[in-house]
């Protein structure tokens, strides 16, 4: 009813415009304005003014109106896609990649943490980017990822494996250059906001240089744009970081560049399947640079490290299920209790009563057993900001099948092995400062036994002071020698070199077991074969050998060139018959960095690294997801007499990396490493005495490696421990809202409304392909650019002369044609359907549905939307009815039902519903403010504990200071340091006062139920 212009409305009157009757608000008061009456409306979170010939008043029936069940389908479905703080999963289904459960792991962990950084820890092939990729897809659903900047090596820019696997989630990434690079600062520098053409980019780590960091360069006066010149107008909305052990060295440039995009982020995900050890300065750098708000200082690393050791004996415990395991886990919790955090925090945390809770409950089944490992899990220092999936918690891709096939030296290669060692030793008990002598024998141990012919070149290297650690394991020193040093091993060296020299001409049975390897691959279908070595001295002897036998062949290792390393990846991949295609790759671990070669099902190691991890990391290049034998096989090539022969048979065979994947152990199998190379390169020790000690470290550190993957193996049979929970909580986080099959239908009401008349046939499991006409797909464009869409790609389709649109909602099928739209959350299409049919005020329904599960009737229903406000803002349905059979089955059965045609929905019928939903908000309500305290307080305490400490130790340094200057600078670090923590703590307390549960009324139904 439209406002009298001489009469007035009074505050609290409902009204909405004229000109737009889906804009709707409360009066606050009214005012006269030249002779009008003027109206004060509240709407959209601000006041507007109105006259009274622009607004109309809404009566209680008018906001009630009569929608079909399709209708409200749409309108449910639309509410979840078009609310950024959904509390359920947008990424389902979101590219043309087969999903695994455990994929959305991070997805979870990052939109439901208070602040979404994140380190992904996975082990090889589990399909990191991937993860990645979700993340970006769930964070745009969500509003939240429009600028994204991927930053990794530059093998995976130059070989586009990270534009490629972005491609399949459509999502178009540009890749920067330099010039590209400093053009984008410029602009930032003079617009104040990144360029919008680059605003989905991939940066590799070699541009993370001086120049980005400062403007200068090294020889250069001349001062360009950096990334020191933009504090405070760089900003993305997400930064992903690949292979994030490259910057565990706070000190290099790299580093620091990162940590300026990384403070300029709201979202960070990191990415490493390099272990890093729990104890180490890298991953404090790492979990430092995500969240340096939580871990503040190595000091604050270290003390919040100690209990997870305890916590991980008490879930181990648990899993275990040995007699008393009760009592074990309550002694590991007290332990974990006793250190410093343990008494500081964890004592206050809620979490640690409800655990010793669930111990003293009685009787005990699996179930609750269960709920114990979670909650001690739960408790993890780190469980905030770290998530890890190992290989062995998600069954093994493809059957392993290894072989350690051994040749012996001949007469002469045994000579020359023999004198290198001997000259090694002569040039170690030396200690010539400089000199790592555990870098040089496992060097020269190494190479001798990966290719005797590699030693002349090796000795050439050491003398002309090139030889670097990066060449060998990924170690930093240098070997360097003096000139009179140099000139006193001249004479024995060229003797060695001359004698390795003559081995060419001589018979290398090693090689020759190679060729016969290669020669058995040429009668199976896939006859490709990948050859690692750690040593370029030995792949380029290989690739020589290689062409010798008529072997198409390519090398690959960190000095190929970017234009020769991407091209020769396309041709190992082409198939036996193109006269292009390679068929043998040598490689470096280097070289292959994050790369897949999922298509070769043959492994050879020339040579083994003694890191077990290292081996994995190799392995794991063809042992990944998309592995389409069933089977492929490692061969581990050895020579006889070898220290490398010794490692494998005595520790590496038995740690079992060649047979599946090795689980958690980081730590020990770190330990086991050290202790190999200790061992090997003791000048001290007779083969005898290396031999004993070797086998000493397989029969304790080792078996207990052995025993952690019995443990695992035992926890996925008994508990379920992998996949079954990931699907659990992917269930929880899943919506039926925003299945397939609601988004189809949500698109198909759109097109439909579009075409008056013509029906599509869009549904889960199939492509439907739309003939537009002209004016259908005009109005398309309008309206996407009426809401403000990005479809820059869907708007180049509509502009085309015969418009057919192809639409799927099944990622499977866009893998198997081309040009195919993939209709996911945050698809434009999906999101145009979605503003179309959101209802901002409560409607009625009459709907029928079949089902067994409940007694037929009719049954009133209730949907509210309720959002969480706390740290972080989520939204989720609840379902009322007044039979609780009909209350726990309400999403189901709407979600199934149909049009009735019937009557709606009564007064009494009503209010009834309202007095029951009344009930169930009071509780959740109070339920979710005393969680979201209890969090809040968690962090508060952490934040006391942690500046407690801090000051105490700037009273010690400042009691003991003497000179004036250092007093001064103290007393200031000590005030900087309290206002510091005092804002925090401000701020977390804050937030405990915005813990609150908002409900708005969507629907009443009359749901009428028949039996089948």
């Amino acid at each position: 009813m439209s406002v009298d212009e001489k009469s007035t409305i009074g505050p609290g009157t409902l009204v909405r415009l004229i000109a737009r009757p889906e804009v709707s608000g409360a009066v606050l008061g009214t005012d006269q304005v030249g002779g009008a009456i003027r109206y004060s409306v509240f709407h959209d979170g601000a006041t507007h003014q109105y006259f009274a010939p622009q607004i109309e008043t809404v009566s209680k029936n008018d906001s009630v109106a009569s929608v079909t069940a399709s209708e409200l389908h749409a309108a449910l479905t639309a509410l979840l896609l078009l609310d950024p703080n959904s509390d359920y999963l947008h990424s389902r289904n979101a590219g043309r990649v087969d999903f695994e459960p455990y994929q959305y792991r991070p997805v979870l962990k990052l939109v439901q943490s208070d602040r979404p950084r994140i380190l992904i820890a996975d082990d090889v092939g589990v399909g990191k980017t991937i993860e990645a990729c979700l993340i970006i897809k769930e964070l745009q659903a969500r509003k939240r990822a429009e600028s994204v900047l991927v930053i990794c090596p530059r093998p995976l820019v130059v070989d586009d494996k990270w534009r490629d696997e972005l491609k399949r989630f459509d999502e178009d990434f540009v890749h920067l250059d330099s010039k590209t690079l400093r053009w984008c600062l410029e602009e930032t520098l003079r617009d104040g906001s990144w360029p919008v053409r680059y605003q989905k980019a991939i940066l590799p780590f070699s541009l993370l240089d001086e120049t980005l960091l400062t403007g200068t360069r090294t020889g250069s006066k001349t001062k360009v744009a950096s990334l020191n010149d933009l504090a405070g107008e760089l900003g993305f909305d997400l930064v992903i970081v690949d292979e994030a052990h490259h910057i565990r060295n706070r000190e290099t440039k790299a580093y620091q560049c990162v940590q300026r995009f990384v403070d300029a982020a709201e979202a960070v995900v990191m990415l490493s399947a390099t272990p890093i050890q729990t104890h180490s300065q890298d991953l404090f750098t790492i979990v430092n640079l995500l969240r340096d708000d939580l871990v503040l200082d190595w000091n604050d690393f270290r003390v919040m490290l100690e209990p997870n050791e305890h916590l991980f004996n008490a879930s181990r415990a648990a899993r275990t299920a040995e007699n008393d395991w009760q009592a074990d886990v309550k002694g590991h919790l007290q332990k974990a209790l006793q250190t410093e955090w343990g008494r500081d925090v964890l004592a206050l945390d809620r979490r640690v009563d409800e655990v010793r809770e669930l111990l003293n409950d009685a009787p005990f089944d699996d179930r609750a057993r269960i709920r114990v490992i979670r909650s001690v899990e739960a408790l993890n220092t780190f469980s905030e900001i770290v998530t890890r999936t190992r290989r062995r918690d998600i069954g093994e891709f493809t059957t392993r099948k290894p072989s350690s096939p051994t040749v012996h030296f001949t007469d002469a290669q045994q000579a020359v092995y023999d004198a290198v060692l001997a000259l090694g030793e002569k040039i170690a008990t030396l200690r010539t400062p400089g000199i790592s002598v555990k870098f040089l024998m496992s060097t020269l141990h190494r190479q001798a036994a990966s290719s005797i012919t590699g030693l002349a070149p090796l000795i050439t290297d050491l003398f002309e002071n090139r030889l670097t650690g990066t060449d060998v394991d990924g170690e930093e020193e240098v070997i360097s020698f003096t000139p009179e040093q140099i000139e006193g091993f001249r004479v024995e060296a060229s003797s060695i070199q001359e004698m390795a020299q003559r081995l060419d001409d001589e018979l290398d049975p090693k090689a020759e077991l190679l060729k016969e390897i290669i020669d058995g691959k040429t009668a199976d279908a896939n006859n490709k074969v990948l050859i690692f070595s750690t040593f370029r001295h030995t792949i380029r002897y290989l690739e020589t050998r290689c062409r010798m036998w008529g072997v198409r062949v390519a090398v690959m290792h960190g000095g190929v060139p970017d234009d020769d390393r991407r091209a020769i990846r396309r041709r190992f991949k082409l198939d036996r018959s193109d006269p292009q295609a390679i068929d043998v790759m040598i490689c470096s671990e280097v070289g292959t960095e994050g790369l897949d070669y999922q298509f070769c099902d043959t492994l050879v190691n020339y040579d083994i690294p003694w890191n077990p991890m290292r081996i994995e990391q190799r392995i794991g290049r063809i042992d990944r997801r998309g592995q389409r034998s069933e089977a492929v096989a490692i061969i581990n090539i050895l020579t006889h007499g070898t220290i490398e022969a010794e490692i494998y048979d005595r520790c590496l065979s038995r740690i079992g990396v060649f047979h599946h994947a090795i689980g958690g152990s980081e730590q020990i199998l770190g330990d086991v490493t050290a202790a190999i190379v200790n061992i090997a390169t003791n000048l001290q020790m007779e083969p005898h005495e290396r031999q004993a000690a070797l086998r000493q470290l397989a029969d304790n550190d080792i078996a207990r490696i052995e025993e952690e993957q019995r443990l695992e193996d035992q926890q996925a049979d008994l508990l379920g421990y992998t996949g079954s929970s990931f699907e659990e909580n992917v269930a929880e986080a899943s919506s039926e809202w925003l299945s397939a099959r609601k988004i189809s239908a949500v698109v198909r009401r759109y097109f439909e409304s579009v075409q008056p008349g013509r029906s599509i046939a869009l549904r889960p499991g199939r492509i439907a392909r739309v003939p537009l006409n002209a004016e259908a797909a005009a109005r398309i464009i309008d309206e996407l650019d009426a809401q403000n869409i990005d479809a820059r790609h869907l708007k180049r389709l509509l502009r085309g002369d015969r418009i057919v649109l192809s639409m799927t909602t099944d990622p499977e099928l866009t893998e198997e044609a081309g040009n195919v739209e993939l209709l996911s959350p945050s698809h434009p299409l999906v999101l145009l359907a979605a503003r179309r049919f959101h209802l901002s005020d409560p409607v009625h329904v009459s709907a029928v549905v079949t089902s067994k599960e409940v007694e037929p009737g009719d049954y009133p229903v209730a949907v509210y939307a309720w959002t969480r406000f706390g740290v972080r803002d989520s939204l989720t349905y609840r379902f009322v009815a007044e039979d609780e059979a009909i209350e726990e089955r309400a999403a189901s059965l709407l979600a199934a039902c149909t049009e009735s045609g019937g009557k709606h929905i009564e007064e009494v019928q009503s209010a009834r519903l309202d007095e029951r939903h009344a009930t169930v908000w009071t509780q959740a309500r109070a339920k979710h403010q005393s969680q979201h305290i209890a969090a809040v307080e968690r962090r508060t305490v952490a934040l006391s504990s942690q500046k407690a400490r801090r000051l105490s130790i700037i009273e010690r340094q400042l009691e003991s200071a003497t000179h004036p200057d250092i007093i001064v600078m103290k007393a200031g670090e000590r005030t900087s340091a309290e206002a510091s923590f005092d804002r925090l703590i401000s701020a977390q307390r804050q937030a405990a006062s915005r813990a609150d549960l908002a409900s708005r009324h969507v629907a009443s139904i009359l749901l009428r139920v028949v039996a089948p």
